[in-house]
């Protein structure tokens, strides 16, 4: 998808889908900035990866979206850098799972203020900016249990509704100004998490997939780059399953 010309900063952009992102964006010849919170070796490998691609610039800069202030001085600088951002992908996301009888208010709120709270830091960080060039792209990553939930993930599947809810809203304050606020959700990927489950579980998760495998980073990556460029501008508001058909 053509992105030529734009600059595009990507939070979790370090490893599994988010570095799938960075490097599809950066394939299209956008410049990059890859957020990372605490892996600096992985995300100096997606910004390595980035340049090999084409993209016109690509850098690491680290800031855990959940602290206000840290995303407002990544916004300053990724803005001092590369001018402007044009193209906002709101990745970055953790997980505390378990049941709710057992959930401690920490794992709660860690979830929901990274997933969810660290979203909006980062919107209304570029909402002025955008509103005033009268261009822009949010695409923001939720989740297939954001629309359908799962047992032992209460706070994350929250976090994700919560997440699909805020982007619509958004998308209604932003589109008279040419800005779309679009939402990816990926069912079941091929990451290290899902790698490192045992093969019982696999089975078990394959069995609730209509296309009977896992989906790829790259499908997701490619679905965001769609959101990112020209082809989507009519588009805002809208939820788009990556999923293999969970959601149907």
């Amino acid at each position: 998808m053509e992105v030529r010309g734009k600059c595009a900063l990507v939070t979790g952009g370090g490893r599994g889908i988010g570095r799938a992102v960075c490097l599809e964006l950066a394939r299209g010849g956008a410049s990059v900035a890859v957020n990372y919170a605490g892996s600096e070796e992985a995300a100096r490998e997606t910004v390595e990866r980035c340049l090999e691609l084409g993209a016109p610039d690509a850098f690491a800069i680290q800031a855990d979206v959940a602290e206000e202030q840290a995303v407002a001085a990544m916004l300053a600088a990724v803005e001092e850098r590369l001018g402007r951002i044009d193209i906002l992908v709101n990745n970055a996301g953790i997980t505390r799972d378990g049941l709710m009888l057992r959930m401690k208010d920490a794992d709660w709120d860690a979830v929901l203020d990274t997933n969810l709270k660290g979203a909006f830091h980062c919107m209304r960080g570029v909402y002025q900016g955008m509103m005033r060039r009268r261009y822009g792209r949010i695409i923001n990553i939720s989740s297939v249990v954001g629309l359908r939930g799962n047992a032992g993930q209460a706070n994350y599947s929250a976090s994700k509704a919560g997440l699909i809810g805020m982007s619509k809203s958004m998308a209604k304050e932003l589109a008279s100004r040419g800005v779309t606020v679009n939402v990816v959700a990926p069912g079941f990927i091929t990451t290290d998490m899902t790698a490192a489950l045992p093969q019982a579980a696999q089975e078990a998760l394959l069995a609730t997939i209509p296309m009977k495998r896992l989906g790829a980073p790259e499908d997701v990556a490619r679905a965001v780059a769609f959101f990112a460029g020209e082809e989507s501008a009519y588009l805002t508001g809208q939820v788009l399953c990556v999923d293999g058909g969970m959601a149907v």
